[in-house]
């Protein structure tokens, strides 16, 4: 146990180290050592991280690894401590390995930076601490501190190039759009704290029974736990980009292709999932909110897919597939299949960054070309890459026997499976979806790799990226293709209660991943057949009749539009919020602030230096005017006291 416990914070402070080393002494030690040391603690990370996956499998259970004390006031306690079991671990696990081949990959991918890197792997070592520290929490305080954590490493490194405009606006509108949701996440902690007496797990899942049947006031009468639940669903929301809360995730392509692979498959965005999952004992006897995370999550997967179809840019197409599988985990956690949500969790983190390190490889090999419709016939410069694109699109569009299948489908047929009319509705969203993800996979692959080169200079210079980004790239495609049949039968299969062991709830007398293997045939075939439908609608499209595309725009343009300007949420934002925040504070500004706060006392001030002006012409040094004012004043007083005896 001791062994476990050592590795475990070996996994969890490795990156903390190479954040500190290399963000505090790396204009000292040069780029070159700054990389090595990052990478060679997160390979310690990672390697520890693996090694206690192995010691949990043992049965170790749960395990908290006291590191200090943190807050004790009055009735409040909160101690910094890691909580080991199945669930951390296997994200923390998922996490380093993810993240230790991005930060390889990085080498390669920015190797041409002008200005000095080490401040770039420092930033991914940190981003990488604050998803341990939150995944590792053993209290909500404690998860906070990660939540926001990696939520300042996002702002970071989403404005890395921070002499470009867009990418400060970028990571500027990627922590704003957070703190509005985690003004919510922070009153639930608040509530469960009142109303539960704690904020660690422990306790709160102790307390779970004896606060059942009780109710929160608030507009109404409302069961305690639909509210807090609700808050804690609206925080994850926004750090999981759904629906209403999901326009920062588009906007953050501006950073380097490596920090959008972290983000979007190991960090930030998976945060929303896991905060869920953990808080899965509560979760369960709040049905009202499930229902409304299914809506909101099966409502996020179409509305992304609908907007991935026409995205010219090939970062930003791959972003709003996040999006879409995001609202897939979320709708497994509406229906109670916890298990299904982390086990697509898992495989996602494989094959998206897969996807984005294979984009950033044809980013490389065309000078940083971003525009799909700019390219074109690359697949025989550029066959590695190519090949790697396809198996992270067979992955995501969920083709037997790649990792996506298996999740993605446990997910959509634990929907169909529930009770609940809303899971019904997850479950059509989620098939419609299928088919729009692979229409939009292979659109992509046909524009990037096939047909006639659109720029023959762009053509002409394309080039394989080095080893070192290219091995990262062939790992992630050996997890894309086996984690779903290797992980299957622990996350979701007949190990699954053994593996878990505790760490995931289920909703009492509904436990629907016990209920997956009675899924009827054809509809646990619905998902595959219209992904196939998918590819085949885009090979038309894109290789046998290009044409198609482009008439369909024509003729169907407002739809077009409307698809194209990411259904208008921030041209509508920007009317109903943003122009009258704007409008206000400059009233509060300039009518508040500058006029009466700051012109209240500037205009004192000069009454009484315009009083004093007028009071020194009085003092004119004549002793017969001094003696005039007297016998005026000696005048006026005696009026006035006989005009009022």
């Amino acid at each position: 146990m001791q062994t476990a416990s050592f590795l475990f914070e070996v996994a969890v402070f490795a990156p903390l180290i190479g954040f500190l080393v290399a963000g505090c002494f790396g204009h000292l030690m040069g780029d070159n050592a700054a990389r090595f040391t990052t990478i060679a603690l997160m390979t310690c990370a990672a390697l520890s991280a693996i090694g206690v996956l192995g010691f949990e499998m043992g049965d170790v259970g749960t395990f908290v690894v006291p590191v200090a004390d943190w807050i004790h006031a009055a009735g409040f306690r909160a101690d910094w401590q890691l909580r080991m079991d199945m669930l951390s671990v296997s994200v923390v696990a998922m996490v380093t390995v993810v993240s230790l081949l991005v930060h390889v990959y990085s080498v390669g991918y920015m190797a041409h930076e002008a200005r000095p890197v080490y401040r770039f792997f420092s930033y991914l070592s940190l981003f990488t601490f604050a998803m341990l520290m939150l995944v590792t929490s053993d209290n909500l305080l404690q998860l906070f501190f990660g939540w926001e954590g990696v939520g300042l490493a996002s702002y970071l490194l989403i404005g890395y190039w921070y002499d470009r405009p867009s990418a400060c606006a970028a990571a500027i509108k990627a922590f704003v759009v957070n703190r509005v949701a985690d003004l919510f996440f922070l009153v639930g902690i608040s509530l469960v704290f009142i109303r539960l007496g704690s904020v660690s797990y422990d306790d709160i899942f102790a307390a779970i029974p004896y606060h059942v049947n009780d109710t929160f006031v608030l507009f109404g009468t409302h069961p305690l736990f639909e509210v807090i639940a609700t808050l804690l669903f609206i925080g994850a929301m926004g750090k999981s980009a759904q629906l209403f809360l999901h326009t920062w995730l588009p906007d953050a392509m501006e950073g380097p292709t490596p920090v959008s692979a972290l983000i979007h498959a190991a960090t930030m965005v998976t945060a929303g999932i896991f905060l869920m999952v953990r808080m899965s004992p509560l979760v369960s006897l709040a049905p009202v909110t499930r229902d409304l995370i299914v809506l909101v999550g099966g409502t996020t997967s179409f509305f992304a897919a609908t907007v991935g179809l026409v995205q010219p840019d090939i970062k930003r197409t791959i972003a709003y597939s996040t999006c879409s599988q995001l609202g897939y985990m979320f709708v497994a956690v509406g229906v109670g299949a916890y298990q299904a949500s982390m086990f697509h969790l898992t495989t996602h983190a494989f094959f998206k960054a897969l996807l984005f390190l294979g984009a950033g490889c044809v980013i490389h090999a065309v000078h940083d070309e971003q525009d799909m419709f700019r390219m074109g016939g690359l697949w025989r410069k550029i066959p590695f890459t190519y090949a790697a694109m396809w198996i992270g699109s067979l992955a995501l569009a969920g083709i037997f026997p790649f990792a996506g299948y298996w999740s993605k489908d446990a997910i959509l047929e634990a929907a169909w499976m529930s009770d609940s009319g809303m899971a019904h509705y997850g479950w059509v969203m989620g098939c419609v979806t299928a088919f729009l993800t692979a229409l939009y996979s292979w659109r992509l692959i046909f524009l990037v790799f096939h047909g006639t080169p659109r720029d023959a200079h762009l053509h002409d210079g394309a080039h394989e990226s080095p080893a070192s980004m290219l091995v990262p790239v062939g790992l992630l495609s050996v997890g894309a293709v086996v984690a779903g049949v290797v992980l299957a039968p622990f996350y979701i299969g007949s190990h699954q209660a053994a593996f878990w062991n505790g760490a995931i709830a289920a909703i009492p007398g509904h436990d629907v991943i016990e209920r997956l293997e009675q899924t009827p045939g054809f509809i646990a075939l619905v998902p595959t057949f219209a992904a196939v439908f998918g590819i085949v609608v885009a090979y038309v499209c894109y290789i046998a009749s290009p044409g198609i595309p482009a008439a369909l725009a024509r003729s169907l343009r407002p739809l077009y539009l409307f698809l194209l300007n990411k259904w208008y949420f921030d041209e509508l934002y920007d009317v109903a919020i943003i122009r009258p925040y704007r409008a206000i504070a400059r009233l509060l500004w300039k009518g508040v602030d500058e006029d009466v706060v700051e012109g209240i006392p500037e205009g004192l001030a000069r009454l009484t230096a315009g009083s004093a002006g007028q009071a020194v012409r009085i003092q004119t040094g004549s002793m017969a005017v001094y003696a005039f004012s007297m016998l005026i004043g000696l005048v006026v007083l005696l009026t006035t006291m006989l005009f009022f005896r």
